[in-house]
């Protein structure tokens, strides 16, 4: 019989946990699944919450817990707890699921043949107000996924998934054991930034991995307070630039300290397009000073870059 294991990397949620897990109980599987919490270091009560939960009925539930800080090296863990399984799902545990998740990642990954598959994220401010500023162009930078009611075969990079929700055929995982996580693009606790998933996407892509989208896959992703700032999308955008400027960027022959020249004048119109706008109150001011911090981001990054090849 084939197994599943829902994976859930966590640090100090105890108190979302016994909703998750009681709300993938309750959902209908065609084939047998148990539930493994990725403890990353919680500092909360965490362990006692799942000593408690693993009593209860429903499908069984146990936890292990990854000394390494950082949510690639949970997702890692989950990995290779699970590599003798068939599938493996991701879910997040500031997320809950609706009510045939897990019967449609199964059907996507058993009937359709998918070796990867993600589905719809759907942004929750049920917790907190959302303001006027917050557009809905900026869901995305939450992880919002909504590419329509329709399953559809993944080939570029126009439609990404991520690990929001997303599942896996192991036999990806064992027959590729230098497949994992990138654990350069690290989120520590609860950090701004990652990126591991979006790099795992492209490696996907680049192996032409069979990968589906599949809208019925949906969870529901809750924000938390602190992410509703207008600063929290300045340093997510600045930590994404300065991770593609240190690990992605192609190098130049000629460069001021590992940057090439090019990229300061391209900052400074940025900013002076940032500036303009403010000050003639036009809409998109945000989306722009983004624009402008991951340009400043990526030359942080080039910088880092050249003095890391000179310490090595």
């Amino acid at each position: 019989m084939k197994k599943l294991t829902v994976a859930i990397c966590s640090y100090n949620r105890a108190e979302r946990l016994p909703e998750l897990i009681q709300a993938l109980r309750a959902q209908p599987c065609p084939i047998s699944f148990k539930i493994l919490v990725i403890d990353n270091n919680s500092t909360d009560s965490t362990q006692s919450v799942i000593a408690e939960l693993s009593t209860k009925e429903g499908a069984p539930l146990d936890s292990v817990i990854e000394k390494q800080q950082g949510i690639p090296f949970a997702r890692n863990r989950a990995i290779a707890e699970c590599l003798t399984d068939d599938f493996l799902l991701f879910i997040d545990d500031d997320e809950l699921p609706s009510a045939r998740m897990l019967e449609a990642a199964v059907y996507s990954l058993e009937t359709e043949g998918a070796e990867c598959v993600g589905g719809k994220i759907s942004i929750n401010f049920d917790s907190y107000p959302r303001p006027n500023w917050l557009s809905d162009d900026l869901l995305p930078f939450y992880g919002e996924i909504n590419y329509g009611t329709e399953p559809f075969w993944i080939t570029d990079r126009s439609t990404p998934i991520w690990s929001g929700i997303v599942a896996y055929r192991m036999t990806l995982f064992r027959n590729n054991p230098k497949l994992r996580f990138d654990s350069r693009y690290n989120r520590k606790g609860k950090g701004i930034g990652g990126g591991e998933d979006g790099i795992m996407f492209q490696q996907l892509l680049q192996q032409k991995v069979k990968m589906r989208y599949q809208p019925d896959m949906a969870v529901d992703h809750f924000i938390e307070d602190w992410k509703i700032r207008r600063s929290y999308f300045l340093k997510l955008h600045f930590i994404a630039g300065r991770k593609y400027g240190q690990f992605q960027m192609e190098d130049y022959a000629r460069t001021i300290f590992g940057v090439p020249p090019f990229m300061l004048p391209q900052l400074f119109k940025k900013i002076g397009k940032t500036l303009g706008m403010f000050l003639r109150g036009q809409p998109g001011v945000l989306r722009e000073a983004m624009n402008a911090s991951h340009a400043l981001g990526s030359i942080w990054g080039k910088f880092l870059a050249r003095h890391e090849k000179q310490t090595h």
